[in-house]
C-alpha cells in the first residue's frame, strides 16, 4: 500500500507545533526546530573580514539528531513550508532550514503566523512567497555585528579587568545610560523649597463640611518660589491676617483619550508597573499565549498575535469584533461613532499588528481555568488594553477658584469624572507618583467669603532624577531609537546576569564593576557606546531590510576604524586589579575568610585560597518576615532563569514558598499571612487567603516609587 503523501511545516517551538498540527489536520505533518539551526561557532570568530566578511556557520550544538529527522521527513514530502517567526529574526531561521535542508529558497517556501487560529493558519500555508533575503540579511548584519563587538571587545576586558565580562553593542549603551544616571544622581544637590497650602471653607454651604485644600499660586500678582523657612512664615502670617473671598472661577471640560494597543515595548513597561513582571518574565508568558494553550475541547489555540513589534496598527476585522463586543458589553455610548485609528512612531518597522487578542469576544474570565496565574494576568492586560483601545474618551468636569486677599492668591483645583468611558475598562499605568487631585467640586461662587481653617507650611527639597527601572530604561532605548522589540529583554537580562548592574526593589543601580566597563567603553569605544550612533546603526539596518542598503556595505564601514579602537586599548589600556570583597563568613573547610564572587545566577561566596580551596556557599539574603508554616527565616532566592521567589530557611524539611514577598503583619481580618504588592505606584498589603483578600496601603507608601 502507498505511504500517503504529506506536506511538511516546519516551526520554531513544540507548542506552536502542536497548535497548528490541529488547525491543519492529517495532510499536513507540523515538526518544531527548536529555534535556530545553524549558527557562527562558540569557539571560533568565524568571521573573515579580509575575504569580505565571509562567514562560517555551523549546525548549533545538539541540533544535529533535529535536523537528521528534519532531512527525512522533507525527502518524503510532496512540499516544505517554513512557518518560523514572523520577523527578521524567524526570516533568518528559514533561511538556515532552507540551507541545512538544501530546500530551492528562490521557490514559495516560506509561510507567516501574524496569529495561531484556524483561519489565519489554513489561509497561510495555501499562499507561500519565497524567503525575503533582504530581511535575512539585515539580521546577518546584526549578527555579525554585534559578534564583531562582543568577540574582540571582550578579551580584552578579560585581559585587562577580569575573566567572564562582556561587551555588546546594544548592552553597552544600556549600561551607559544606567551608569550616566547614578552620575547625576551623585552629582545632584538638592534644593530647598516649602509648600504653603491651606484648608478652607466658602459661602454658606461649605460651613461644617469637609475643609478644601487650595495652594499658593501667587504674592503681590507674581508667581513665588518660596526657598526658605523665613519667607514660608512670612507669607503664612500674611495669609492668617488677611481676609480672603472667592476670585475668579473656571469650569472646563478635559478629556482624555485611550492608550493604543500594546507594542512590545509597552506590554514590557505596564507589566512591570502593574504585575511586577521582569521583561524577560514578561516575554516568557506571552510567548506562551502567542503560541498556544490548551482550552479543553476547543484544542490549543493561539490567544494572542505575534508578540514582538513595534506597530500599534490593527486590522480593520479585528476591530469590527472589539467594536461589537464593546457596544455588548457595555452599551452604545461607551462606542465612538468612528473607529479609532492609531499612528506608530516614525522608528517603528510597523511590519505586524499590535499585540491584541486573537479573538476580542474570548474574554479573560471565560479562558482563567484555563491558564495560569501569570498567563491569566496578562492576558487580562492585552485584552482590556485592546477593548479600551476602541472605546470612548472618559470625561471630566474640573473647577478651578482662586482664593484672592491683599497680596496673596491660593488656588483650588478639584475634577470630577463625568463618564468613565474607557476607564471603566482600563487605565495605563505610569512610573511617577502622580499628586492626588481632589474630587470636591464646590458649589460656591465668585464673591463669596472665605474662612481659613489651617495654614500648612512644609519644608520640601528638590529630588535627583529617579533611577531607572526596566519599564523606564526599555522607554528610554526605545525613545532613543536603541535596539528593537527583540532586544531589549535580552539586553536587560545581560547586564543584569554580567554583574554590571543589581536590581533593588525595582530600580536599577549600576555596580562597581559595571562603572568599571563602562568607563573603559567611554574611554576606548566612544562611537559604540554613542547613542546616535546606535540609533543611526538600527536605521542602516532598517535599510537593509528594506533592499536599500547592502548588508556587507554597513560592515565595511564600520570594521576599519573599530579594528583601530581594539588596537589603541590593547596597547595603552592597563591591567586593573580588582580586589575581591571580604565577607564576616569564614570557610567552613579551612577558615579564610569568604570573598564575593559573581555567577550568571547571582553574587555566591567563595573561598579566596581557590583553586587549594573550592569551598563555595550562597548568599544568604533573609527578609524581616518569617516563614508562615514553620515559624523559621525567609530567604529571598533566585530560580535558574533569575526570577525572583521566597522560600523557608528549613528547605527541605518545610516546603514554604512564595512568588510575592511575605509582609510581616498578618491580616488584621483572618489573620493569614499578607504579602507586599505594588498598585497605583505605592506598596499594599495583599491578604494570601483567597476567601479573604484583604488589601491595605502601607504607610510607607513613598518608598514604593517606580521612576
Amino acid at each position: 500500500m502507498q505511504a500517503r503523501s504529506y506536506k511538511l511545516v516546519i516551526v520554531e517551538s513544540p507548542a506552536k507545533a502542536r497548535t497548528v498540527a490541529r488547525f491543519l489536520g492529517r495532510d499536513y505533518k507540523v515538526e518544531a526546530s527548536q529555534g535556530h539551526v545553524r549558527d557562527l561557532p562558540k569557539s571560533q570568530f568565524g568571521i573573515q573580514p579580509d575575504e569580505d566578511f565571509a562567514i562560517k556557520y555551523i549546525t548549533i550544538h545538539g541540533r544535529g539528531e533535529i535536523l537528521a529527522k528534519l532531512r527525512k521527513m522533507a525527502k518524503g514530502a510532496s512540499q516544505v513550508l517554513l512557518a518560523t517567526d514572523p520577523d527578521r529574526e524567524g526570516e533568518a531561521i528559514s533561511w538556515h532550514l532552507a540551507q541545512a535542508l538544501g530546500l530551492d529558497d528562490s521557490k514559495p517556501v516560506r509561510v507567516e503566523f501574524q496569529e495561531i487560529t484556524k483561519k489565519y493558519v489554513k489561509d497561510a500555508v495555501k499562499a507561500p512567497r519565497m524567503i525575503d533575503m533582504d530581511r535575512v540579511n539585515a539580521q546577518q548584519a546584526r549578527r555579525v555585528l554585534d559578534r564583531i563587538v562582543g568577540y574582540q571587545i571582550s578579551p580584552l576586558l578579560w585581559a585587562k579587568i577580569k575573566k567572564g565580562l562582556s561587551a555588546g553593542r546594544v548592552q553597552s549603551v544600556a549600561l551607559r545610560l544606567v551608569s550616566e544616571r547614578e552620575e547625576e544622581i551623585d552629582a545632584f544637590i538638592p534644593e530647598e523649597y516649602w509648600d504653603i497650602s491651606a484648608d478652607f471653607s466658602a459661602g454658606i454651604s461649605r460651613q461644617g463640611k469637609t475643609p478644601l485644600r487650595a495652594k499658593l499660586s501667587a504674592v503681590n500678582g507674581r508667581k513665588t518660589a518660596v526657598k526658605d523657612e523665613k519667607s514660608a512664615f512670612r507669607i503664612r502670617d500674611r495669609i492668617q491676617a488677611t481676609a480672603f473671598k472667592v476670585g475668579q472661577i473656571k469650569r472646563k471640560k478635559r478629556i482624555k483619550a485611550p492608550a493604543p494597543p500594546f507594542t512590545t515595548s509597552a506590554l514590557q513597561q505596564e507589566a512591570s508597573r502593574k504585575l511586577n513582571f521582569t521583561s524577560s518574565r514578561t516575554m516568557q508568558v506571552v510567548q506562551g499565549l502567542y503560541e498556544g494553550v490548551e482550552l479543553g475541547v476547543e484544542g490549543s489555540v493561539g490567544l494572542v498575535t505575534y508578540i514582538r513589534t513595534d506597530s500599534v496598527r490593527v486590522s480593520a476585522e479585528a476591530v469590527s469584533s472589539a467594536r461589537d463586543m464593546i457596544e455588548r458589553t457595555y452599551g452604545e455610548k461607551y462606542l465612538p461613532k468612528a473607529a479609532r485609528e492609531y499612528k506608530a512612531s516614525g522608528r517603528a518597522q510597523d511590519a505586524h499588528e499590535a499585540i491584541r487578542p486573537t479573538d476580542a469576544a474570548r474574554t479573560p474570565d471565560s479562558v482563567k481555568t484555563y491558564l495560569s496565574r501569570e498567563q491569566l494576568q496578562l492576558y487580562r492586560l492585552i485584552h482590556s488594553r485592546f477593548l479600551a483601545s476602541q472605546m470612548q474618551d472618559a470625561v471630566y468636569e474640573t473647577f478651578t477658584a482662586d482664593l484672592i486677599s491683599e497680596g496673596v492668591t491660593l488656588r483650588y483645583y478639584a475634577e470630577h469624572k463625568t463618564f468613565p468611558g474607557f476607564t471603566a475598562l482600563y487605565e495605563e499605568g505610569t512610573d511617577e507618583n502622580g499628586q492626588e487631585i481632589q474630587s470636591s467640586l464646590p458649589d460656591f461662587k465668585e464673591g463669596d467669603p472665605v474662612r481659613i481653617l489651617d495654614i500648612l507650611t512644609e519644608q520640601r527639597f528638590t529630588q535627583p532624577p529617579g533611577r531607572y527601572t526596566e519599564a523606564s530604561l526599555i522607554r528610554a532605548l526605545e525613545e532613543k531609537g536603541i535596539g528593537r522589540p527583540s532586544t531589549y529583554a535580552p539586553t536587560i537580562g545581560t547586564i543584569l546576569s554580567r554583574g554590571y548592574v543589581s536590581r533593588e526593589k525595582k530600580k536599577l543601580y549600576p555596580t562597581r564593576i559595571g562603572k568599571m566597563v563602562n568607563a573603559i567603553m567611554l574611554d576606548y569605544f566612544a562611537p559604540v557606546v554613542n547613542l546616535e550612533f546606535t540609533a543611526q546603526m538600527e536605521n542602516r539596518l532598517d535599510e537593509v531590510a528594506e533592499g536599500k542598503t547592502g548588508w556587507k556595505s554597513i560592515l565595511r564601514e564600520f570594521y576599519p576604524s573599530f579594528r583601530e579602537m581594539v588596537e589603541n586599548a590593547e596597547s595603552k589600556l592597563e591591567k586593573v586589579e580588582i580586589p575581591d570583597e571580604v565577607s564576616d563568613v569564614p570557610c567552613e573547610q579551612c577558615g579564610a575568610m569568604m570573598v564575593y564572587k559573581m555567577s550568571r545566577y547571582g553574587r555566591f561566596l567563595a573561598c579566596p585560597r581557590f583553586p587549594e580551596c573550592r569551598s563555595t556557599k550562597p548568599v544568604l539574603t533573609y527578609i524581616k518576615a518569617l516563614c508562615p508554616a514553620c515559624g523559621a527565616g525567609l530567604l529571598e532566592k533566585t530560580t535558574r532563569k533569575g526570577r525572583k521567589f521566597y522560600g523557608c530557611e528549613r528547605f527541605p524539611d518545610c516546603g514554604f514558598t512564595s512568588w510575592d514577598k511575605v509582609a510581616e503583619k498578618k491580616c488584621p481580618v483572618c489573620e493569614s499571612f499578607m504579602t507586599e504588592r505594588y498598585r497605583k505606584n505605592s506598596l499594599w498589603l495583599l491578604c494570601s487567603n483567597e476567601t479573604c483578600r484583604h488589601h491595605e496601603q502601607m504607610e510607607e507608601a513613598e518608598e514604593a516609587e517606580h521612576a
